[in-house]
């Protein structure tokens, strides 16, 4: 990242590791766009009676998502595999943690767009997505899906959705994402990157008017 550019947040949960490759092109298509960065961030799992405690640091991969993180965005891409048609539970729990933001307005009028994998194809793709987008809602953000405009979004035969990403893991999670399911990752990914600095460049010309 270039410091003081602006960026697109892409904060996920990932139990098989689908969704943290989704999370990765999603990523490659923010840094498509010239002009703004891409920031990948995890949450840490919970436990089934309290939060979990885990290291403030994880032990590969990308960094654990911190308020700060969603406070800077101009941007936000939320992922999650699908737990009985909804979000997983530390990817709530990660946002139910967020009501510092709404209180100050933070996320307000910033664009965001959800992505999620389930192991069966007719799983809860598309309620999974709903779900995502509720609260980002109640946080004041606007919603960016997939337009049909992406070829991939009518040739899919695995996951896609106008909702935002998804993919088809299989009933043993070991389904990689097809060409279709990776271009709409990285569509959903550059369509953000794209209305952020749109936004971005909008409240700065008001700014100074």
């Amino acid at each position: 990242m270039t410091p003081g550019r602006p960026y697109v947040l892409v904060v996920y949960y990932s139990a098989s590791g689908a969704t943290a490759r989704m999370a990765e092109e999603v990523a490659r298509g923010v840094q498509g766009v010239a002009g703004i960065d891409a920031r990948l961030r995890t949450v840490p799992g919970v436990s089934a009676e309290t939060a979990q405690v885990a290291a403030d640091i994880p032990d590969a991969g990308p960094m654990y998502c911190e308020l700060d993180d969603l406070r800077q965005c101009s941007g936000l891409v939320l992922g999650s595999p699908t737990r009985f048609g909804n979000m997983a539970a530390p990817m709530k729990y990660f946002i139910d943690g967020t009501s510092e933001l709404w209180l100050s307005g933070a996320l307000v009028d910033k664009p965001a767009g959800v992505f999620t994998s389930t192991s069966s194809l007719h799983g809860g793709q598309e309620s999974t997505l709903l779900s995502m987008q509720l609260p980002l809602l109640h946080h004041g953000m606007l919603l960016a899906g997939l337009s049909y405009g992406e070829p991939g979004l009518t040739r899919t035969r695995g996951g896609g959705t106008p909702y935002g990403a998804s993919h088809h893991a299989g009933p043993r999670n070991d389904r990689a994402l097809d060409a279709d399911e990776l271009g709409l990752c990285k569509a959903l990914g550059a369509r953000v990157a794209r209305l952020s600095l749109a936004l971005d460049t909008s409240r700065a010309v008001g700014g100074t008017a």
